[in-house]
């Protein structure tokens, strides 16, 4: 039997990844569709004709562009806010012996089973007396740090060889020095993948802008987006245009990180 040139699994992942395909396949042809082809029944899956009067009418009848950038202000200072604090907290709990050091990790990783619609009030109460609510502050301080970015790179730290560090203090490195010229280069695979998941959840987050933010100017995107859906009429033109520029970035980044974000399950610290 001629061998395949490709894994058999190939066989069985592919129409699995085809089926969650179509979702995002039949949002892009609706973002292109006429509002005839989208209204009519039964639904139209290939479009007549395409259109742009989705994306125009994004950019014309709404602040897209504004909320875009929202987006981009609080996903960068989330992502580099948890990129430095979570990989520095990491490397404390990881490698630093210092008293409480286990129950203080355990205190963090319980927090992650705390729903989050548990602290939305006393955040809000908090955020309320500091006068953040109602600013784009309020949207990206929940991100500066999370208990799952600290579980993330202390347990990528632990599978490091303690060889290589102790080596450095040898060559005359601090404690510094060993984290940032030894350590964080060896930890790209873990931060290319907390960057995703932090990337994956601000981007997206929702409830809590929709709470603490009421100031239009000051939308992220998935808050604006919410805005085109109403009670009688929903504007899926628009809804699905916006839909698709909120998505791309975030494909693209995966794209990107995809290799980091495999290897961080692998990654074992040497070679041979």
């Amino acid at each position: 039997m001629r061998r395949l040139p490709f894994s058999p699994w190939h066989l069985l992942l592919m129409p699995i990844a085809l089926l969650f395909a179509l979702p995002l396949v039949q949002m892009v042809l609706t973002a292109f569709m006429p509002d005839g082809d989208i209204n009519r029944f039964p639904p139209r899956i290939i479009p007549s004709r395409l259109q742009l009067d989705g994306f125009i009418g994004l950019f014309t009848e709404s602040q897209a562009l504004r909320w875009l950038l929202n987006t981009v202000v609080v996903s960068a200072i989330a992502v580099l806010s948890q990129l430095v604090l979570c990989s520095m907290a990491g490397y404390g709990f990881a490698r630093l012996k210092f008293f409480g050091r286990n129950a203080g990790f355990l205190m963090i990783l319980a927090t992650i089973m705390i729903p989050t619609q548990l602290l939305m009030i006393p955040t809000y109460v908090m955020f309320t007396r500091i006068g953040l609510i109602d600013t784009l502050a309020a949207a990206f301080v929940p991100w500066l740090a999370s208990a799952f970015g600290i579980f993330l790179m202390r347990q990528f730290f632990l599978s490091l060889p303690g060889e290589l560090e102790d080596a450095a203090r040898i060559d005359g490195c601090g404690t510094f020095g060993v984290f940032w010229r030894v350590v964080l280069p060896l930890a790209r695979p873990a931060l290319a993948t907390l960057t995703v998941f932090t990337l994956l959840g601000s981007w997206n987050d929702l409830v809590w802008p929709l709470v603490a933010i009421s100031d239009e100017s000051l939308y992220t995107i998935q808050l604006g987006l919410a805005n085109f859906q109403g009670t009688r009429h929903t504007q899926w033109s628009l809804l699905m245009a916006g839909n698709v520029v909120a998505t791309m970035p975030l494909i693209i980044a995966f794209v990107l990180a995809q290799r980091q974000f495999v290897a961080t399950m692998t990654f074992s610290g040497l070679k041979g």
